[in-house]
């Protein structure tokens, strides 16, 4: 990143801006903010002597979050223009996009928003400057109550600031810290995507605002490859897919507690024999813990402190209990069952445990958000000086698992202790620190995440990317000093006293159900030969050739080769069709000839015809096909 800095300037000069210093030095093109001594401002932000000035482009990260947040101020001031009476909420940019929540006069809906674009790019044809504006606390609160923005007042009397930033553009005025591009004429490249409801604040008992969701890019080029990337999403839609193949299904009778089929159960039943397999050879038991346990654990835990309003709660014989969110404490148990040495560790508990966590009805989303899931678990002791190696033998197990198993792509962040947080700050910063430098020694790039660590240590994130650029947070790995003081858990060392062990919380699919979720939509519901829940359709061409197919069928099941037959009195081509639209390994077509010479004529769904095999022959092809179990 090229980078100026401010020199002394003559006492009879103005002031200059960011935007005026990189102007100068040749480098304002593309800029739509700057970043003075590492921290983002507006380009019209006035610099002291001395200051380091960069130019944030457009299509960088930081960048396109300026343009995100400064297009839903665009959008709502078209809603207020086309909508007079709109009382403004927040509008902030996500990722790879914005949304505004709005109180609007009258109903909007989507067929409303390219209404909205249109008044959006008038805006921005009259290319009005955006300034900054600060203003005195109860000036502030003035303004907004004299303008009816109820919603504004609230968020400023929750601020502790007597300066209050606002940012003006025209005749609109919205209270934001920014920093924003300068003018709307930078916002050419917005689009506006969907409608739907969201509550003021997040809370239930408020009012229900309207959010409109959009997306802005740097250049139209860009906006077009995300809008072709939308369209492809809606293609590959695992609850689309899982219906049309006959999955899951989420049921009226149990929001956020998805139902599998058989077909998803053979895939989920192929992740659980491939995770055994892997952690078997990792050196990793398996356990299993209750899903009911007494309230003193999750006391004790420090769960009912930090995650009550997530849980799910039960009486026996007058005894409070709580259903499980978190298997850790179950683990806990497990290896304070006995005395263990320094010759135990490392131990390395894994489980496929079954957890419940209350989630509002509003952010449940297919297999993605759920309420009950399976947590590929596991739990590491180790001594202080294990950590290391430890952190280096799961993360090569993530390597492994996502790169060269299901062929994503992964980047890696840090997350560092969140503002709750348990124990001693020396301690986390020791943990922090054991971490980092795993990641380094591993030579993993990574990012610093402020503040998203667990309530009770440091994590690492790993966020897979998948074919078509969606990123999802999957497997973590958690160092917890806190947890084995809480349970008192110790081990026998080499000389003979009790000494404390180190624990790492650790997933690799993170749930099974998301992580299904996430492979549907990855392979477009193409499984892998290994995976498929049918990997041979057989497809005999009339009833006469039925006797052949079961021959054909019952070898096939010898092999363990997941095989289904089309028994349906319908022409070959839609057998054909049909099989390659459930996504089907391949098809086995059986009529006279393959009857006569004892063949198989084979079709693979994305080659075609293969032509006709020996059984001998197609048992190799089979041999070849990659897998991991």
């Amino acid at each position: 990143m090229s980078e100026c800095t401010m020199q002394h300037p003559s006492e009879d000069l103005p002031q200059r801006t960011a935007g005026q210093l990189l102007s100068e030095r040749g480098l304002l093109k593309g800029a739509v903010a700057a970043k003075v001594e590492e921290r983002l401002v507006d380009l019209s932000s006035a610099l002291a002597e001395g200051m380091t000035v960069e130019p944030v482009p457009g299509e960088s990260e930081e960048g396109l979050d300026v343009l995100r947040h400064s297009a839903s101020h665009l959008m709502a001031q078209a809603v207020c223009r086309l909508f007079p009476g709109t009382k403004l909420g927040i509008g902030p940019a996500i990722k790879d996009g914005f949304y505004y929540d709005m109180q609007i006069a009258g109903q909007l809906t989507e067929e409303d928003l390219p209404r909205i674009e249109k008044e959006m790019a008038r805006i921005v044809n009259e290319g009005l400057a955006v300034e900054r504006v600060l203003l005195p606390r109860e000036e502030a609160l003035a303004l907004f109550k004299e303008r009816g923005e109820s919603y504004k007042e609230e968020l400023i009397r929750d601020l502790p600031d007597e300066q209050i930033s606002c940012y003006r553009q025209g005749e609109f005025i919205d209270l934001c810290r920014g920093p924003h591009v300068p003018n709307t004429k930078m916002l050419r490249h917005v689009k506006l995507l969907s409608v739907a409801g969201a509550y003021w604040r997040g809370d239930e008992k408020n009012a229900m605002l309207t959010r409109v969701y959009g997306t802005a890019f740097a250049s139209a080029q860009a906006l077009e490859d995300y809008l072709k990337r939308i369209e492809e999403a809606k293609r590959r839609a695992h609850q689309k897919l899982g219906k049309e193949l006959d999955l899951f299904s989420i049921q009226p009778e149990g929001p956020g507690f998805p139902f599998f089929h058989p077909k998803g159960m053979v895939i989920i039943n192929t992740l659980v024999d491939f995770w055994r397999k892997e952690h078997l050879r990792r050196g990793y038991c398996e356990i299993r813990t209750p899903l009911i346990l007494d309230r003193d654990l999750w006391i004790r835990s420090g769960h009912w402190d930090h995650y009550r309003e997530n849980m799910y709660f039960t009486k026996i014989d007058d005894r409070d209990f709580a259903v499980k969110p978190m298997n850790c404490p179950g683990g806990m148990l497990v290896y304070k069952s006995q005395l263990r040495s320094y010759r135990d560790l490392p131990l390395r508990m894994a489980e496929l445990g079954t957890v419940h966590r209350h989630e509002r009805s509003g952010v449940l989303h297919g297999l993605m958000r759920v309420r009950c899931f399976t947590q590929d678990d596991a739990h590491l002791y180790v001594t202080p000086e294990q950590i290391k190696d430890e952190i280096l033998g799961i993360m090569d197990l993530m390597h492994y698992v996502y790169n060269d198993v299901f062929g994503f792509k992964y980047r890696v962040e840090l997350s560092t202790r969140p503002e709750k947080a348990m124990g001693d700050p020396v301690m986390w910063e020791k943990a922090e620190q054991a971490l980092q430098e795993a990641l380094e020694e591993g030579g993993v790039s990574f990012k610093i995440n402020p503040g998203d660590g667990a309530f009770y240590g440091p994590k690492i994130d790993f966020h897979l990317e998948d074919c078509i650029g969606r990123t999802w947070q999957c497997g973590t790995i958690q160092l917890d000093f806190q947890m084995p003081e809480k349970f008192d858990i110790t081990y026998v060392g080499s000389d003979g006293a009790q000494h404390r062990p180190v624990m790492l919380h650790r997933t690799v699919f993170g749930s099974l159900e998301r992580f299904f979720g996430i492979l549907i939509e990855h392979f477009a519901g193409a499984f892998p030969y290994w995976l498929a829940p049918v990997q041979v359709k057989l497809l005999p061409v009339k009833d006469a050739h039925l006797p052949y197919a079961r021959e054909v069928e019952t070898m096939l099941r010898g092999w363990n080769v997941r095989v289904e037959k089309d028994l349906r009195d319908e022409k070959l081509g839609k057998k054909i069709r049909d099989a390659q639209l459930q996504k089907v390994p391949y098809m086995i077509v059986l009529g006279d000839r393959e009857v006569e010479t004892r063949s198989l004529s084979v079709r693979e769904r994305t080659k075609g015809d293969l032509g006709s095999l020996s059984p001998d022959s197609f048992r190799e092809l089979l041999r070849e096909e990659f897998s991991p179990l």
